[in-house]
């Protein structure tokens, strides 16, 4: 008897399809509809039988006739996933649209957890198709737009979108321009919205902001008469855009919309509004003698207030060479003035009007305003749950959440209740089954799962995180702490090094100073270790891990180091020696009881300051 699978469920729904004979090599224009099933292992962990016979059903009564409906072609079937071909982008989406709302409503009565849903992404592109297989950029973008896509929800590309304005019963957010895996152009993205009902309809229309944080990136002003100059603004603005766009949970219009305001002198507010967003960037570039000044703002649009402005200043000459360089420093401080800026609106909106994001963003700002104690970490899990309890489908809140109870596990400050080490890999796997594509969730499940041991499957997903996006310095730091542990610090420390480069302002320097100077220690490069550790404690008064390691950098120094000791015990009391040993090791704490800054008291090794 053949096994039951998703694969062969699908196969035979879509088996009546087929029938299309093979063909030459040929290349054509088609509409790529790229599908694939949530969670489905947890789902089938969860309840087999149930599951397949839900899947079987919704093939039986809707996926087949819809498809057929639209006239598409199954191309294959790749697991819980499929890929359909249609000759038109009008019944690509409707098809898509149409098997979204009906999948809604025929699962609305199972328990949540055993609901089952689709993502999918839609692709106008360029295909070569050889038989009854179609190939190409084309699929290869279809299937990261359906990677990108919510649960339920469907993402399309700009092509796509471009086909379908006011041609379908359908709604699309602007998600903005987006680098994906594997293509080298930035691809603009739409997000389905169902407002199906008049209701939602009239609460869109009169109120064009999202409520997610949201940004334009107004076009760069040449202030010259150069032309080349004026190409120069136009790439920066573009290259900005793309790096704002990688900001977990924002929303950056896209370049092509935020262009048609180029050259227009109107006020910042009416512009934002235009736009439905929260914050405008702009900027200027002017020639000052033989140096070309870049100024950047970024403006609250709502007040009008200015949040942040920088200024860059290199010579005209070098410019298209440090291009790349100049719009990553730019990014690197706009990131965490936008990060800020939500904490403190937040922090203004009464606790019955927070959302899943509210609670996510108080519980990522927690550990630098009130610092690294017991307390503030199940504060932080609390937020993140309630995020979770929001939106089950929250990945960014289980990513955050398992980085925290591991990191809170191995420091002995994760709250009381259930195994923290087993909920933090339950956590990561779950976020990364939702969402496979987001570095920031990869970036902070790979640490988590490194911090706990499991550096192989760690370091794979650090890996597919740094790749998803160059600029995600938590993934950089993650991946370098990881190499250490597996006893590859020269370059552990280099990569460390580079996370922190690329993220200057970042409110985690502390720690991410503190896992450096540690290795640092280990390299035997003491003095650049004493360095680190002191920078860190002047980053962050409140973070007794960086005290512990300066203790253990100034051990030929007794004084100072029993004033480090006094120092870290005042942070954390009951600072002990597993405290100790956690982060430096048990070579470290062999060093500091050789040199009496540990004493063993009634067969315990305790920090000792007398």
């Amino acid at each position: 008897m053949q096994a039951i699978t998703v694969g062969w469920i699908l196969r035979q729904s879509f088996a009546n399809l087929r029938g299309f004979k093979d063909r030459a090599m040929e290349r054509r224009l088609v509409a790529i509809l790229a599908a694939d099933v949530v969670a489905y292992s947890r789902l089938m962990e969860t309840d087999e039988v149930g599951t397949l016979e839900a899947l079987k059903a919704t093939r039986n009564n809707l996926i087949n006739p819809k498809i057929a409906e639209y006239h598409g072609r199954v191309v294959k079937l790749m697991g819980d996933g499929a890929l359909v071909e249609f000759a038109s982008v009008v019944g690509a989406i409707q098809c898509a649209v149409d098997i979204q709302r009906a999948t809604s409503e025929r699962h609305e009565d199972r328990p949540e957890q055993n609901r089952i849903s689709f993502r999918m992404g839609i692709n106008l592109g360029d295909v070569i198709v050889e038989s009854d297989d179609i190939y190409g950029d084309g699929v290869n973008i279809a299937a990261r737009l359906q990677g990108m896509a919510a649960p339920g929800g469907i993402c399309l590309s700009g092509s796509a979108f471009e086909q379908v304005q006011g041609k379908v019963d359908a709604a699309f957010e602007d998600m903005g321009v987006h680098q994906v895996k594997n293509i080298a152009r930035p691809i603009h993205i739409w997000r389905w919205v169902d407002n199906e009902n008049t209701t939602q309809r009239q609460e869109a229309a009169s109120n064009p902001v999202t409520d997610r944080p949201s940004l334009a990136v107004l076009p760069i002003t040449n202030m010259s008469d150069k032309r080349e100059y004026e190409y120069l603004a136009d790439g920066l603005t573009e290259d900005i855009t793309t790096l704002l766009a990688r900001i977990p949970g924002f929303l950056v219009v896209s370049r092509n919309s935020a262009f048609a305001f180029k050259g227009k002198a109107l006020p910042v507010r009416d512009v934002a509004k235009a736009l439905g967003v929260r914050y405008v960037v702009e900027g200027s570039l002017r020639p000052v003698g033989d140096r070309l000044r870049i100024t950047v703002q970024l403006i609250d649009a709502e007040s009008g207030s200015h949040i942040w402005s920088g200024r860059f200043e290199h010579r005209a000459e070098e410019i298209e060479a440090l291009q790349d360089e100049i719009t990553l420093g730019i990014a690197a401080r706009l990131e965490p003035e936008l990060a800020k800026s939500e904490v403190e609106r937040i922090k203004r909106r009464p606790p019955s009007n927070l959302d899943a994001w509210a609670h996510y963003q108080q519980a990522s700002g927690l550990l630098s305003i009130k610092g690294w104690h017991r307390e503030t970490f199940e504060e932080a899990v609390g937020l993140l749950n309630d995020a979770i309890t929001l939106d089950p489908n929250f990945a960014l809140a289980h990513a955050y959440l398992s980085l925290l109870l591991a990191v809170g596990h191995i420091f002995g400050l994760a709250p009381s209740g259930d195994d923290p080490e087993h909920r933090a890999i339950e956590e990561a796997e779950q976020a990364m089954e939702i969402d496979s594509q987001d570095a920031a969730v990869l970036g902070f499940s790979g640490c988590a799962l490194c911090d706990l041991g499991h550096l192989d499957r760690g370091i794979t997903v650090l890996e597919r995180a740094v790749e998803a996006d160059p600029s995600n310095a938590q993934a950089w730091v993650a991946m370098g702490a990881a190499l250490i542990q597996a006893g590859k610090a020269k370059k552990g420390v280099d990569m460390l090094q580079h996370g922190m480069r690329i993220s200057p302002l970042d409110n985690r320097l502390a720690y991410w100073g503190t896992v450096l100077a540690n290795a640092l220690f280990r390299l035997r490069r003491v003095e650049q270790a004493e360095r680190e550790a002191r920078l860190a404690c002047k980053r962050d008064d409140k973070l007794y891990m960086a005290k512990v390691v300066l203790i253990l950098a100034e051990q030929g120094r007794i004084k100072e180091a029993k004033r480090a000791i006094a120092e870290a015990c005042r942070v954390r009391p009951k600072l002990s020696a597993q405290d100790v040993r956690s982060l430096v090791g048990r070579r470290g704490v062999q060093i500091l009881e050789s040199n009496g800054l540990l004493a063993r008291e009634s067969g315990e090794t305790e920090p000792r300051s007398d």
